[in-house]
């Protein structure tokens, strides 16, 4: 039976998840709890319950159901991610100085940077307690790769945001770090813990991983494309931000002289004045870079969706190439 309908994939997913995703909740309830420091929980509870999809702890549970497993320990790895996401989040948001996230004031706005700080650290420390429960050595090896790749490629990207001279490989090594490794450590867990093949195994990392950069990709485009209402940030917010995005990046690639000096004194100075939005746009637009963008966007939803054909025939499957089209037509 095929059971896509009009609603977004992802509320598909969580409708046919909904057990699932329920028992998550509870656990994050219940690890997100501290007897001695009550703010832990004040500072996690604004996070997780600003309307996030939750999507990469949907993703374990999906990988792990479509590939048959019976078990109870999906629900404690998609907590495990949720926890990892959620403590990266906060640590971005005093990274970037960010007052927003998801139409509302971030944490670290609201409390200060230290709270945001350590209890990112809690939520890092409850998610290793929770990989552990599963008894399952490559699980952990797993997620505690993802969480130091994720570490990585932060700190690769304080040095690369903002020198002109970052290309599209490097851009993609930031991208497959901050954003995608933690989607494909999220598949590829579920179809360890259901006992997969390894052509399996390695197909559900595969599909994390193309998802995860089409994501990324799409988000960076979005903020030069997008809905703020929907989004929650402002066009140009990467721009005023100094951060070296894709489209951004291919319009450096093919810059004049002239042009190359505007995007050293805008990105790499800082030296940022009235109109220079509007000129930056129009750069994107004479090197049609946004449109280059979006078609690589495509192309990595694309090769998401190839990875699906070696994974058991399942209406979850279904979802998750449902899934991987969806990301990218937010740019519709």
């Amino acid at each position: 039976m095929d059971i896509r309908t009009t609603a977004k994939p992802h509320e598909q997913l969580a409708s046919l998840l909904a057990e699932d995703l329920g028992a998550v909740n509870t656990l994050i309830r219940e690890r997100m709890a501290s007897e001695h420091a009550p703010r832990i929980p004040e500072v996690t509870a604004h996070l997780m319950e600003a309307g996030g999809k939750r999507l990469r702890p949907m993703l374990t549970l999906a990988a792990a159901r479509m590939c048959g497993y019976g078990g109870p320990h999906h629900v404690h790895l998609a907590a495990t991610v949720e926890f990892i996401h959620t403590a990266t989040l906060l640590h971005d948001d005093v990274v970037d100085e960010s007052a927003q996230r998801r139409g509302r004031p971030t944490a670290n706005l609201l409390w200060d940077n230290t709270s945001s700080v350590l209890v990112g650290d809690y939520l890092f420390a409850r998610s290793f307690q929770l990989m552990v429960e599963t008894g399952s050595l490559r699980v952990l090896d797993i997620l505690a790769n993802a969480a130091a790749t994720i570490a990585e490629g932060e700190v690769l990207q304080l040095t690369a945001a903002q020198n002109l001279k970052t290309n599209e490989a490097i851009y993609l090594q930031v991208a497959r770090g901050k954003t995608a490794a933690l989607f494909s450590a999220a598949t590829e867990v579920g179809g360890v813990i259901a006992g997969v093949n390894e052509d399996q195994v390695k197909a559900l990392y595969d599909y994390g991983d193309a998802l995860g950069v089409a994501f990324q990709i799409a988000d960076d485009l979005l903020d030069y494309l997008g809905d703020t209402s929907a989004t929650g940030k402002n066009i140009g917010d990467d721009f005023r931000e100094r951060k070296l995005t894709l489209p951004v990046i291919k319009a450096v690639a093919q810059a004049t002289e002239d042009e190359h000096a505007f995007w050293t004194r805008t990105i790499e100075k800082g030296d940022q004045r009235d109109g220079d939005l509007d000129a930056a746009l129009h750069l994107m637009g004479k090197y049609g870079t946004l449109d280059a963008t979006r078609d690589d966007a495509l192309g990595w939803a694309s090769k998401a969706q190839a990875t699906l054909e070696t994974l058991p025939t399942h209406p979850i499957r279904d979802l998750l190439h449902d899934l991987s089209a969806y990301v990218v037509a937010r740019l519709n």
